[in-house]
């Protein structure tokens, strides 16, 4: 049984999160956070306020985003015990398709892709197409590896959105180097898979208390998303029920009430 949807669960993720956001709540007080904030942020379009500095800090800026997507490998798939396997695959398929939309740089990378962790899943070639690949030299972290974070380093973008198989060691590794390293991170539960729910928890307690900041997929889509005022909002609204099935049927169902409304005119 998948005891993530159980009231344990969800008690014990909102008392990280509640933790996440007592440590990373408030900026940083270095002189790279002080610049930052006297930049001024681009204005988001179709919004009929725009936040101020410190709002903005609370939600991800896509012109600042890279989405990393680690070890998402059909051997390592046959492990995971913590969510389903399909809602994983989904989930991390739709994500892609986010950063796609938003034109958010995506890395992946896999850990011994030759060897039984198998190969990424075939989705993401076709989800993000403009998505570099890093071949790592064997190491567990991909912070480790010089390449994947020149990679990084050359999207000049300081907020890492990331999910990965297993949590407790492909993201939580990276996810906390990047951190110490003067990122902002997210860490996408529902992207993401572990071999037991005690993995699951302990690790999202961890990162937690280091400051990472634990996302859904749809709290990605949203905050990437900001608005319905935008000409590609039907795509958004796709990806939407992609992620979602029942409000796909929210979606289908109000569609043909539109097409009878129009009919009986």
């Amino acid at each position: 049984m998948n005891t993530r949807s159980t009231s344990v669960s969800l008690v014990s993720l909102a008392l990280v999160a509640a933790a996440a956001i007592g440590l990373d709540a408030t900026p940083s007080s270095g002189p790279d956070a002080q610049a930052a904030q006297r930049q001024a942020a681009a204005p988001i379009q179709g919004l009929s306020r725009q936040p101020s500095a410190a709002a903005s800090e609370m939600l991800l800026d896509p012109n600042d985003t890279v989405v990393l997507l680690l070890d998402h490998q059909t051997g390592l798939f046959q492990t995971v015990k913590d969510i389903p396997v399909a809602e994983l695959r989904a989930n991390t398929v739709v994500l892609a398709k986010i950063a796609e939309l938003a034109n958010i740089p995506v890395i992946t990378t896999a850990s011994e892709p030759n060897g039984p962790n198998g190969p990424l899943m075939p989705e993401l070639a076709a989800a993000a197409p403009r998505a570099t690949y890093v071949p790592r030299k064997g190491e567990i972290s991909s912070w480790d590896n010089d390449d994947f974070v020149k990679a990084v380093e050359a999207t000049g973008r300081k907020t890492l959105v990331i999910a990965g198989v297993w949590t407790n060691v492909c993201v939580a590794f990276p996810a906390l180097q990047a951190k110490a390293d003067g990122y902002k991170v997210y860490y996408v539960t529902d992207a993401s898979g572990d071999y037991s729910e005690m993995a699951f928890h302990t690790t999202l307690a961890r990162m937690s208390q280091a400051g990472i900041i634990p996302a859904t997929t749809n709290v990605i889509l949203c905050e990437v998303q900001r608005t319905w005022n935008r000409p590609d909002a039907a795509q958004w609204g796709a990806l939407y029920q992609e992620l979602v099935p029942n409000y796909r049927a929210v979606a289908e169902s109000y569609g043909r009430a539109q097409e009878a409304a129009k009919a009986n005119k």
